[in-house]
């Protein structure tokens, strides 16, 4: 019998010009790679050029492929920047945008920031409580002043391996013990 890996997504958390965020999550999904316990991709919320909640009828199709791809998806590892001590606002218009596909599911973060990214981190945690999202404890915090050249080229410390691989193994074992929450037969979203 051959058993499925879990699909992981690492989603970038920034749309903004000069972004630094495709870096981190290159090296984290670089780091996953390595292991073979999943596949692992990285999810651009940019791509969907999602438009701001409540300002549109909702039919515009990056909104449809956006939910589309969260369901295909076993867990999260979300990739954080912090911003004005919270998360970016095109992350959490990312977030309001679904919903179910959300649900039952195991999330890590990755922050950065002058603090690592830590005000950041806390705010998506009370979000993802709302959406159903279990978020691992194990959380890499990455410093502008340490783990970016000229705060823009990410150049992290070695240190931060022990801290991803641990992250990594937390989001697995929650994804795979939550899976049953998801299959058709026994999931009852209201």
């Amino acid at each position: 019998m051959t058993v499925e890996k879990l699909k992981i997504g690492i989603i970038l958390g920034s749309t903004r010009e000069g972004r630094v965020s495709p870096q981190v999550g290159e090296w984290v999904k670089g780091l996953a790679d390595q292991r073979n316990d999943a596949e692992y991709e990285i999810v651009d919320i940019a791509d969907y050029q999602l438009p701001f909640l409540g300002t549109t009828d909702g039919t515009e199709p990056g909104i449809a492929a956006w939910n589309e791809k969260l369901a295909s998806l076993d867990g999260f590892v979300f990739i954080v920047q912090e911003y004005n001590h919270s998360i970016s606002a095109s992350l959490k218009n990312a977030i309001d945008f679904a919903r179910e596909a959300w649900y039952n599911k195991a999330a890590g973060i990755v922050s950065y920031g002058s603090t690592g990214g830590a005000r950041a981190a806390e705010h998506l945690r009370g979000i993802m409580a709302e959406i159903k999202i279990a978020d691992v404890r194990t959380h890499p915090t990455l410093s502008l002043f340490t783990d970016f050249e000229g705060m823009s080229k990410f150049t992290p410390q070695e240190l931060h391996l022990v801290n991803v691989n641990a992250m990594l193994d937390d989001v697995l074992a929650w994804s795979g013990a939550l899976k049953p929450l998801r299959l058709p037969e026994t999931a009852s979203v209201k």
